[in-house]
């Protein structure tokens, strides 16, 4: 039996966002980008220096819209972020088991190091220092 897989595409996320830009105006921007290069049924693994700066929600926020670029997904690998959120939600290092989780991790190769080269089909990139507001408030 035989399984069609899904294309992956790297989307590369870089720097920090400028005061004033939101998670939506990124969002915006990404779904822009990822239509204009048609990703269809594609995977779209968002990765890159730039990961650290989001929030949880904020990488919510892009992994939502994945209908709205045409992905069939957007995901994100585990890093600090999703630690600190496992504590914040309970998982406290009292017992161990975010301790445990993050050891599994990298006995696996699990826990992403942004620096490292990503082997996707193809590599798009966007670099928050770019990014404006959508619209401002007045």
């Amino acid at each position: 039996m035989s399984m069609v897989l899904p294309g992956v595409v790297g989307f590369k996320l870089d720097g920090k966002l400028k005061n004033g830009v939101t998670a939506t105006d990124l969002v915006l921007t990404v779904t822009q980008m990822l239509r204009k290069h048609g990703v269809v049924g594609k995977f779209v693994e968002c990765y890159g220096e730039g990961m650290g700066e989001l929030s949880l929600a904020d990488r919510a926020t892009i992994a939502n819209m994945s209908p709205e670029f045409g992905a069939t997904m957007g995901f994100f690998y585990v890093d600090h972020v999703i630690l600190q959120y496992l504590k914040l939600t309970g998982r406290s290092d009292e017992t161990g088991s975010v301790a445990m989780i993050e050891a599994y991790l990298h006995a696996n190769n699990m826990f992403i190091d942004y620096s490292e080269k990503r082997h996707t089909l193809r590599i798009y990139n966007l670099t928050f220092l770019r990014l404006n507001p959508a619209f401002q408030a007045t």
